[in-house]
C-alpha cells in the first residue's frame, strides 16, 4: 500500500526543458495564464480538487539518453508561495526533486494551511536522501506531511521503493522516539500507530478535509 496522495486529480509535472542554458531554473506554472486563474483554479476550488505539483525535473539534460536523459534543477519556491497566497481555498500538494529545495518546502508547508508536501521523488528516492528529508520534515512539521507516495515510471520500482522507504522511515522514527523517551516522555503503542498512520496517508486525508472557510 502507498501514501494517500496517489491517484490525485489536477496533477502537474513541473519541469524545464534543456535548451543549452546551464542557468535555467524550473518553471512551475505560468502565473499570468487565464487558464490558471479562470479555469483550473476555479474548477479546483468549486469541486474541492487538489492541485498536485512535482517540481524540479530538468528534461533532456542529455538528449542522447532519450527518456533516461532527464536531470534535476533547483526550483524557485517563491512561485509556489504566491500560488498558495493567491488561491487560499485551493489545496496544493507538492514534492520537490532537488535536495536544495527541501528545507524551503518545509518552511512553506508550515506557513500555508493549503499546502501539503509529500514523498521523496525520483532522485530523492535514495535511502540517504529519504533519511535526511524525513528527519528534517519531522523536526519542522511533526507528522503533517506524507512521507512517501506510490509513484514510479516503471512499476517494478515500487517493490524496492517501499521496502527501503519503510526501513529508512522506521529508523528515523526510532531515533526521534528515543529522543522523546530520553527527555522523559512516556511513549505508547497508540501514539506510534497514530504517527505512522499519519505519515503514510492519514495526514493527507486530514489535509483534504480541512476547512478553508
Amino acid at each position: 500500500g502507498g501514501g494517500g496522495v496517489s491517484g490525485m486529480a489536477g496533477g502537474a509535472d513541473c519541469t524545464v526543458t534543456c535548451d543549452g542554458d546551464e542557468d535555467a531554473t524550473a518553471s512551475i506554472i505560468n502565473e499570468e495564464s487565464d487558464f490558471l486563474s479562470e479555469v483550473l483554479m476555479k474548477v479546483c476550488e468549486e469541486r474541492d480538487l487538489p492541485v498536485a505539483l512535482k517540481i524540479g525535473a530538468h528534461r533532456g539534460v542529455n538528449p542522447k539518453l532519450l527518456s533516461a536523459g532527464d536531470g534535476v534543477v533547483v526550483a524557485d519556491t517563491s512561485v509556489l508561495a504566491r500560488l498558495c497566497t493567491r488561491f487560499p481555498k485551493v489545496r496544493f500538494l507538492a514534492t520537490f526533486l532537488s535536495r536544495n529545495n527541501q528545507h524551503e518546502a518545509c518552511v512553506l508547508a508550515s506557513k500555508f494551511r493549503n499546502l501539503h508536501i509529500y514523498g521523496c521523488w525520483w532522485f530523492c528516492n535514495n535511502p540517504s536522501m529519504i533519511q535526511e528529508i524525513t528527519t528534517m520534515r519531522i523536526e519542522m512539521l511533526g507528522t503533517a506531511f506524507t512521507a512517501q507516495h506510490s509513484d514510479a515510471r516503471v512499476l517494478d520500482q515500487l517493490i524496492y521503493k517501499w521496502s527501503h522507504s519503510r526501513a529508512v522511515i522506521a529508523h528515523v522514527l526510532i531515533e526521534e522516539y528515543t529522543k522523546l523517551c530520553n527527555s522523559g516522555w512516556s511513549l505508547s503503542r497508540k501514539e506510534i500507530r497514530r504517527d505512522v498512520g499519519r505519515l503514510f496517508g492519514k495526514s493527507y486525508e486530514e489535509f483534504m478535509t480541512k476547512s478553508f472557510a
